[in-house]
């Protein structure tokens, strides 16, 4: 039997509200600050947190258009490995409906963060007995109840800012900061390309890289003009030395886009392609202040008030998603690297610490031996969301900044955010100049945490850049034009007066 008219007119009229449903938008944040005594990650070497400066989150933006949910993640994390990024969006979808390609988590690389890698635990269990004392006394090593706690928490706040999703207004933007980012790999009287190589190094010729400025900013406000939230994406390593247990810069950053706004909301910070950007400048004499995590965070942030402050905003914002998973092979140490490192790891750790760089890489060395044997491919994913004029754009590794700035050229969007080490981690990705003849630093140094053939940078950048061109840009929220032409101020119109 044929429904009543009525309730097909009534059908209809649900559906059409819906396909033209206005952008909604809903920002949570969640506390995963690690514990006093916890594995301090982002070295090849064990390290302890001794104190607490600032808190570490998990913070969400929701965004849905009637239609579709995406989710942005932004953690105070070295990294997310890759299984805990499948196990969570699994419960994302499970709990909140939100698809699990429609949920990007990236990590902001803080340094002073919690425990999360460099090994995973149980990665090594069928090793030999001194590569498991290499790779779970001598190196770091994530926390498994740390990691189940962050499934948790990035679960919660998925929920709790999509609960929270109101129709908005969104705005789109983009500042530049130039005075605190710097490319620390330096091209060298040699001929080689070396990684901070000191201060005023006088060998030092020039920079071997660019910087990327930009500070993309979204904002979210509700219908009454209030901010729900902000997402930004800038390009610097967090690791600056922080006074303990820390966000890092991004930190200060969000104080300071709160504090000028006389707002709470969560700001959600995706890390830019900074592969080889850093805080640290060599070419600068001048010594750096105590404060300069604060100067970073809060010269970034200060940039991004003042873009938020500007931005036209508007309600009509699509959403749309693509991703492609696929596999790359790692490459593969000689046999003469395989023989020196047994020898140099046999005679144990040196204590000149001139000796002790080259035992660390030997212990990487034979910790990768195991991985090739057993997971000979690293599984990568490439993922683009787009939020109305904006896409943004994924890979999981530590991107060198060539890659970002070519895909920004090269996007079909007006508005593109670089996000790296989201979806999970494989170490650095650098270019391929970077392996060649005048290239080096330790980016380059094949270890057990940056494995993937040399092709592998140039693989993410022409999968993200092929997915967004698979999508139609929505466009971006312009101020109202003026209706008529202006007639003169009937007081600035009169000649000058002399006497």
């Amino acid at each position: 039997m044929k429904p009543p008219f009525s309730l097909l007119i009534l059908a209809a009229l649900t559906l059409a509200r819906t396909a033209f449903a206005e952008i909604q938008a809903g920002f949570a944040e969640r506390d995963i600050t690690p514990e006093i005594g916890q594995e301090r990650p982002g070295s090849y070497r064990k390290a302890f947190h001794r104190s607490f400066h600032d808190a570490c989150k998990v913070r969400v933006a929701v965004f849905a258009d009637g239609k579709k949910k995406v989710a942005l993640v932004g953690l105070d994390a070295l990294m997310i490995p890759r299984e805990v990024v499948l196990a969570t969006r699994a419960e994302i979808e499970r709990q909140c409906g939100i698809a699990g390609d429609a949920v990007m988590i990236g990590a902001s690389h803080s340094h002073s963060s919690g425990p999360v890698g460099m090994v995973q635990p149980g990665r090594y269990d069928g090793a030999s007995a001194e590569v498991r004392h290499l790779a779970y006394e001598e190196s770091s090593l994530a926390v498994a109840g740390y990691l189940l706690r962050l499934r948790h928490e990035i679960v919660l706040g998925v929920k709790l800012a999509a609960e929270a999703c109101v129709p908005a207004a969104l705005g789109f933007g983009r500042g530049r900061e130039d005075k605190v980012q710097f490319n620390r790999r330096l091209r060298m009287k040699n001929g080689e390309t070396w990684t901070n190589p000191g201060s005023l190094n006088p060998d030092i010729v020039d920079y071997a890289g660019p910087i990327d400025p930009e500070v993309g900013v979204i904002g979210a406000w509700d219908l009454q003009g209030r901010l729900l939230g902000a997402v930004v994406n800038f390009a610097c390593h967090p690791n600056i030395s922080a006074p303990g247990i820390s966000a890092n810069f991004i930190h200060p950053l969000e104080r300071t886009i709160q504090g000028a706004l006389d707002s709470r909301a969560p700001v959600v910070f995706l890390q830019g392609a900074s592969g080889d950007i850093s805080q640290l400048d060599s070419l600068d004499p001048r010594e750096r202040a105590s404060d300069w995590m604060d100067v970073v965070g809060g010269s970034v942030g200060a940039e991004a008030v003042k873009v938020l402050l500007s931005m036209a905003r508007g309600s009509e914002v699509p959403l749309d998603t693509r991703v492609k998973t696929w596999a790359i092979q790692r490459r593969v140490p000689s046999a003469e690297n395989l023989t020196r490192a047994r020898a140099l790891v046999a005679a144990g750790f040196p204590r000149l610490p001139s000796a002790q760089t080259p035992w660390t890489f030997a212990k990487e060395t034979l910790l990768l031996e195991h991985l090739i044997a057993t997971e000979r491919e690293v599984e990568v994913e490439v993922q683009a969301i787009q939020i109305g004029p904006l896409v943004c754009i994924s890979n999981p590794a530590e991107y060198f900044v060539e890659y970002g700035l070519e895909m920004k050229r090269r996007s079909p969007f007006p508005f593109t955010f670089c996000v790296e080490l989201a979806n999970g981690c494989v170490g650095y990705v650098p270019t391929e100049d970077a392996f060649g003849p005048h290239g080096g630093g330790y980016e380059t140094r094949l270890t057990s945490y940056s494995t993937l053939e040399i092709t592998a940078g140039r693989q993410f950048a022409e999968t993200g850049l092929a997915l967004a061109h698979e999508m139609k840009t929505g466009p971006a929220p312009e101020r109202p034009r003026i209706p008529q032409r202006g007639t003169p101020w009937l007081y600035g119109n009169v000649p000058p007066q002399r006497e």
